[in-house]
């Protein structure tokens, strides 16, 4: 609500035109406007002018109807004209005449108040018939994603090869046909034009019809396909180490199935953190207060001063300044509070970004700590303990709270520095500095890019800490010079990955909403009567897709956290250990085949 305007409850609204000039002449009419006048209002005692300029009663009335607990003006359409109260004009108090188009505005944006209602109370009955079918529908998402790690331990190496071997044969495809159109426009007017002879071309398709462009595709097609089966060849053991670890990760999913639950524990934990954030932005926001200000249209000493509304008829400013009146100028204070109140925001937005890092580092090293159990038990599972997630979050807990807190400090700070660019660049879009633009825009990459790699350090520094007990300097330094020297092992692992948990996201989103589209649309004839009737199908649909991207992505963060932690164990377990009954290999069997890896005087785990 807009400050200058006074605002009180009535039992009724208007239903006829009238003026507080006008109805000041009638007893009746009078008695009729003070319900729309405030509480101070005494009657006719006052002179009328003085009423209306202490806004003790509004200077018109207008035909209203209620929407949304106010009063707007009845605006109606007769044959095409815009009347209010039957009438196409109305005075607006101070012998003014004006047209009822004008009240068109603030009718419109009723309009969309009680549309946007009735769109929330028809969403809102879609969820109270349908609430129970997307819970299944999520169960479902849930349980998929469950089976499909499961089936990784199995069927990891044939998704991999099989994407391997598909991009390999669209390829060779693509040389093909490259192939056929260079040969089918042999000879044919106008083909043999040069590319540099053409110059550049609005319509893309005249390049179609060039020998040359066909050539361009081939060559490039062949060097891809080159490419590839050469890296196929030399890196075909480090992809089938990536496999292994893929599958060593299903194994030990499998014997911690706990972990499978704690992102919901992360997620409890992060819903406090927005909570914090969000009530104390809202106390921030809201502590400013109305500042009023003097007003006159003469000349007044006091002209823009602070004036207080309560006590201003009482001052000395009206005795000195008759036309001058204490109106409203703006939302905020004169204080050093209310000065530095956006710092105060900025810290709360870094405290946020603190704790809600703190919360994911928390269960990064929990998670990390459970699985390097798994890995550094030499007969698996049985030299495991008895609870290895509850164990590695009351380490973490204990001894690990100062490295969390740091690594999160460095990141929240990079974080903030980005929010405070993000801050720069919206205040100086219309600023025509076109240096100090590009300049804000290459800071803005640069961070993005620090934090993503302060992220991926982060991860690793926090498993590190989980393997060792160290502090998060040493953690980080100790993986990143790890993971540097094994390099290639680390790209080719993460691609894997990535095509992995992108094709079950896919298929276990896209299974799932299919699913729930033809159930929800009533296209599944064995159970067509027991669909709810909707008003908008998508919604449940919607929440029901929305909901199985959420659920793969956080079984799926558990398994890649646990592939991250195998594949960091088993870097060290090679540089520290050779297989010797003082140092043997704590890799599993099959990682030990692969590599030709034996443990000699032990027997194989």
């Amino acid at each position: 609500p807009c400050p200058r305007a006074v605002q009180i409850c009535v039992s009724k609204c208007p239903d006829r035109y009238l003026t507080y000039l006008t109805a000041s002449g009638s007893p009746a009419a009078l008695e009729y406007y003070r319900n729309f006048c405030t509480p101070e209002y005494k009657g006719a005692q006052k002179a009328a002018l003085n009423v209306l300029k202490d806004k003790e009663c509004p200077a018109m009335l207008i035909p209203s109807t209620p929407l949304a607990r106010r009063c707007f003006p009845a605006i109606q359409a007769k044959k095409g004209v815009i009347m209010v109260g039957n009438k196409t004009t109305y005075e607006d108090g101070w012998g003014n005449h004006r047209n009822v188009t004008e009240l068109l505005e603030g009718a419109k944006k009723a309009n969309v108040v009680l549309e946007t209602r009735q769109l929330a109370m028809k969403i809102f009955e879609d969820y109270t018939v349908s609430w129970y079918w997307i819970i299944i529908g999520l169960v479902i998402a849930m349980v998929a994603s469950l089976i499909f790690i499961v089936l990784l331990r199995f069927l990891a190496g044939i998704m991999v090869w099989v994407m391997i071997v598909m991009v390999i044969l669209v390829l060779g495809y693509g040389i093909f046909h490259c192939y056929m159109e260079y040969a089918k426009l042999k000879g044919e007017a106008g083909s043999d034009v040069s590319l540099a002879d053409l110059g550049f071309q609005t319509d893309l398709r005249v390049y179609l019809h060039l020998r040359q462009t066909w050539l361009a595709f081939l060559i490039i097609l062949c060097v891809l396909e080159l490419v590839i089966v050469l890296l196929l060849i030399f890196l075909r053991k480090r992809i089938l180490i990536a496999i292994a670890l893929i599958k060593e990760a299903s194994r030990a999913v499998g014997h911690v199935m706990s972990s499978l639950l704690f992102p919901l524990c992360t997620f409890f934990l992060l819903c406090l953190c927005i909570a914090y954030w969000a009530s104390t932005a809202v106390f921030l926001s809201t502590s400013n207060e109305a500042v009023y200000k003097v007003f006159n249209e003469s000349a007044c000493p006091f002209s823009g001063q602070t004036c207080k509304p309560e006590t201003f008829n009482t001052s000395n400013v009206t005795k000195q300044c008759p036309d001058a009146q204490c109106l409203f100028a703006f939302y905020g204070g004169e204080t050093a509070y209310h000065k530095y109140l956006i710092v105060l925001q900025f810290f709360n937005v870094f405290m946020f970004f603190w704790l809600a890092n703190f919360v994911i580092a928390l269960g990064q090293v929990t998670l990390a700590g459970a699985f390097a159990s798994y890995y550094w038990a030499f007969k698996k599972p049985d030299d495991m303990p008895a609870f290895p997630l509850f164990s590695a979050f009351g380490r973490a807990l204990r001894y690990h709270t100062g490295s969390l807190a740091f690594g999160s400090l460095v990141l929240a700070i990079v974080q903030v520095i980005r929010v405070i660019l993000e801050y720069l660049d919206h205040r100086l879009k219309a600023a025509e500095n076109k240096f100090a633009k590009f300049l804000l825009s290459c800071l803005k990459c640069c961070f993005w890019c620090l934090e993503k790699f302060i992220k991926f350090l982060n991860r690793n520094a926090y498993i590190m800490i989980a393997i060792y007990g160290t502090n998060f300097c040493t953690s980080a330094r100790n993986a990143f010079f790890l993971l540097m020297r094994n390099i290639i092992r680390v790209a080719v692992l993460d691609k894997v990955t990535d095509f992995l948990f992108f094709l079950g996201k896919l298929l276990i989103v896209g299974s799932v909403g299919i699913l729930a589209f033809f159930f929800f649309t009533q296209r599944i004839k064995l159970v067509q009567d027991t669909a709810p009737p909707l008003n908008y199908y998508w919604v449940p649909i919607l929440t029901v897709i929305v909901g199985s991207y959420l659920i793969a992505h956080g079984f799926f963060s558990v398994y890649g956290m646990c592939v991250d932690t195998l594949f960091l164990c088993f870097l060290e377990d090679l540089e520290r250990n050779d297989g010797s009954a003082e140092k043997p290999y704590f890799m599993s069997q099959d990682l030990r085949k692969l590599l030709k890896k034996t443990n000699k005087g032990q027997p194989d785990a």
